[in-house]
């Protein structure tokens, strides 16, 4: 059960850094297809999906990585 925890603690730990670096700085995926505006605007389709999905598994590498912690006493 340890292993699969690490393995998981391993794949979780490179698509939070890949669903990061996905994400541009700022000024979103809009601007680098020409459509860069300074008003504020809210995040749509690809956008929105990278920012929960960089929620929710940032949110599971804690908790697996909290699990390898406390199982491996």
């Amino acid at each position: 059960m340890l292993k699969i925890l690490q393995i998981s603690q391993i794949v979780l730990s490179a698509l939070v850094v890949l669903f990061i670096l996905l994400q541009q700085r700022g000024s979103g995926l809009g601007s680098a297809f020409g459509g860069g505006s300074t008003a504020f605007r809210s995040r749509r389709g690809i956008e929105k999906f990278l920012f929960n999905a960089t929620i929710v598994v940032a949110t599971l590498f804690v908790l697996v990585s909290l699990a390898v912690v406390f199982w491996d006493k």
